[in-house]
């Protein structure tokens, strides 16, 4: 598929994701949201690539929806936010069920609908002038893009209210002093700092991360012997891959392990 509105490049068993409307400050129109969501098919099934980058273009990561988009579209709003939900959404539930780790590189504002796909991403990496705001109650909608989902689980129901109800705006060492973020580092180090990240865990046990990522987002609603025996099911079936072969093998021989994602 060839993208318009986000640019898709692959090296190195790294696919990143750039979303490409800085003159929007990146913000998801349906074109914009569509391409996503096929992006995010394409990597995931492409055996190359083990780990997934998603940044934006220019000075913004996203600005969440377009609202002039949807002011220009009234009458249909409701089909139009449909719309775009079904590939925003699809986008993260698709990648939460990747193997692929998939690392959220903040280089600029994460509001509305930007915010809550930031949150969805197993790793978030923010440059030190990355902003976060949830912004929906400015224009009267209510959270989307898997925020409600992700965001209680991080910071508190309390702590995820007020960020809903007051619109307040998370400076990236706030975010990472709530939990929002992995790591903040200085903007002219975001993009050498997730490239040597994203290299590493591509060079890493995929199946194994794939199982693991699967285990955590499962423990927000199991028991505890149902998430014993997830995790026991899920260790015998990393036992049959190739990786955990090579993996056993080489820390019984005190080597270090080579992974291929199989």
């Amino acid at each position: 598929m060839n993208f318009e509105s986000l640019i898709l490049d692959r090296r190195d068993g790294v696919a990143t994701i750039t979303l490409n409307r800085p003159d929007a400050l990146n913000a998801l129109n349906l074109a914009l949201g569509r391409e996503l969501f096929h992006a995010a098919l394409d990597v995931d099934d492409d055996p190359s690539v083990r780990c997934v980058v998603i940044t934006g273009a220019g000075k913004a990561f996203c600005a969440g929806g377009d609202v002039k988009d949807f002011a220009d579209n009234l009458p249909r709003i409701g089909a139009l936010v449909k719309e775009l939900t079904t590939y925003l959404h699809g986008t993260v539930s698709r990648l939460a069920r990747s193997d692929k780790p998939v690392i959220m590189a903040v280089n600029g504002v994460a509001a509305g609908g930007g915010f809550s796909f930031a949150l969805s991403g197993d790793l978030v990496i923010a440059a030190e002038s990355a902003r976060f705001t949830m912004a929906y109650s400015k224009i009267a909608a209510t959270p989307d893009g898997s925020s409600s989902y992700f965001l209680p689980r991080l910071v508190g129901l309390r702590r995820a209210m007020e960020l809903y109800f007051t619109n307040r705006v998370l400076s990236a060492r706030e975010a990472l002093e709530w939990g929002l973020v992995t790591r903040v580092v200085p903007d002219a180090e975001l993009a050498n700092a997730v490239h040597a990240l994203a290299r590493e865990l591509a060079q890493g046990p995929s199946k194994a991360f794939g199982g693991a990522k699967r285990l955590f987002h499962h423990s927000t609603w199991e028991s505890l012997e149902t998430q014993m025996e997830l995790e026991a099911q899920a260790i015998a079936v990393s036992g049959r891959t190739e990786d955990f072969k090579g993996g056993v093998t080489a820390f019984a021989n005190k080597k270090q392990a080579t992974f291929h994602g199989r």
